[in-house]
């Protein structure tokens, strides 16, 4: 796993109406690549509105190169709620991220977003599937 982007930032509009945050709020936000074999296969990015660094998520700033998915599963109190599948395209701001990073990504490309919820504060995980995932 190779951290990209941890820290306070503006979460996309779509991002903060599933966290119910107003559209100019900030949030925690965590952006790693996940690779196996030295092959990047995921990107990730995390969004947790920073009220939920005091309910229970406050271990999510010190993850570093640990998993979060590692954690999410790992306590049974956390709860996941929805998932979403996408496709995403150049125009799309985790699309653009990701080209920042891997400037020959493929155009298309699908997502996958969850919803986890701990004390009743939400986390949003969505995950860019990268085409060399399909080797695995």
């Amino acid at each position: 796993m190779h951290p990209l982007v941890t820290g306070h930032a503006r979460p996309h509009l779509d991002e903060t109406a599933l966290l119910g945050l107003p559209p100019r709020a900030r949030a925690y936000v965590r952006q790693v690549l996940l690779v196996c074999n030295e092959t990047t296969v995921v990107f990730a990015h995390s969004v947790l509105p920073l009220s939920g660094l005091r309910g229970g998520w406050q271990g999510i700033t010190r993850l570093g190169a640990r998993s979060l998915g590692e954690a999410l599963f790992r306590n049974p109190r956390i709860q996941r709620q929805s998932l979403e599948y996408r496709c995403i395209r150049p125009q799309h701001m985790l699309h653009r991220r990701l080209g920042k990073t891997l400037p020959d990504a493929p155009r298309v490309l699908w997502a996958r977003r969850s919803r986890f919820c701990l004390n009743g504060h939400p986390l949003l995980v969505t995950e860019v599937f990268l085409p060399a995932i399909v080797a695995l």
